[in-house]
């Protein structure tokens, strides 16, 4: 699996557009930094297709949604899929209002995705909202366990299937499952839960490494994921709060090499 797929990243610098949570703006934009590719914030309707038209990948977050940009977000994502781009949707907080459901659903209708990444209460929100039958049972706290794994592999796998898009679900594992293959990864720490921002971070790092390998969207997605709860247990280490928990996790990103990734990833093929 990670046969140039990192390296390619250094070597490419993809530009990725980013249509993304403003809370977490900045700290998107210096993870991309970080692991060598190029950030380009752009929400405007007037320029987004322009914009879409000159990066190698697209980032849609929801998580400061407004009427305006979800305008935004279709025309970007319908003129990256003309491109054959890769787009990257984040539906954060999809089962928290109307709005979002409605918007999931005309962005799925109108968008091709090639990864949809949540957590697991998120991406339950994106299946029920297919219309698909299978339930899954989740804990109280919608926590990925050992009884209900199979259950959510089988869910990741039918919503990889419907929509022909990688799906990551984000906990204290994390399952990437494509229609034929999945993996669950066991790097991170849960630090990385306290602070805002960590999985918009991590949407950039996915959209970097698959704009730079977008013949293998599945691996290129496993390897970020992987590499960023590494980075998340590098900074752990070395951090005295939360605060400096983040500028150390942004260190770690910048100083990864394929050397220290091959010694640290806790990566493990599920089907």
């Amino acid at each position: 699996m990670k046969e140039n797929i990192f390296e390619n990243v250094k070597k490419e610098k993809p530009l990725i557009h980013c249509i993304t949570n403003y809370v977490t703006v900045n700290d998107v934009a210096n993870i991309i930094l970080a692991a060598g590719a190029s950030p380009i914030m752009a929400d405007d309707s007037k320029e987004v297709e322009e914009i879409t038209s000159i990066c190698t990948s697209l980032l849609i977050n929801m998580g400061t949604l407004n009427k305006r940009t979800v305008e935004s977000m279709i025309l970007a994502g319908k003129y990256a899929n003309k491109l054959n781009h890769p787009v990257v949707l984040d539906p954060v907080g999809v089962g928290a209002s109307s709005f979002r459901v409605e918007t999931v659903e005309k962005l799925l209708k109108e968008v091709k995705f090639s990864v949809i990444r949540g957590n697991i209460s998120e991406i339950k929100a994106v299946f029920n909202g297919t219309g698909a039958v299978m339930g899954v049972d989740a804990s109280e706290a919608d926590a990925l366990t050992k009884e209900n794994l199979e259950a959510v592999i089988a869910m990741a796998r039918t919503l990889a299937k419907q929509t022909h898009a990688v799906i990551v679900i984000s906990g204290a594992v994390d399952l990437v499952v494509g229609k034929e293959h999945g993996y669950l990864v066991s790097n991170g720490h849960p630090m990385m839960s306290q602070i805002t921002g960590a999985g918009c971070m991590l949407n950039g790092v996915i959209a970097s490494f698959i704009g730079a390998n977008q013949d293998r969207v599945l691996d290129a997605t496993t390897m970020a994921v992987s590499i960023m709860g590494y980075c998340g247990e590098m900074a752990a280490s070395r951090a005295e709060g939360t605060s400096s928990f983040r500028m150390h996790l942004i260190d770690a990103m910048s100083q990864m090499t394929k050397e220290a990734f091959e010694k640290g990833c806790k990566i493990e093929s599920i089907f």
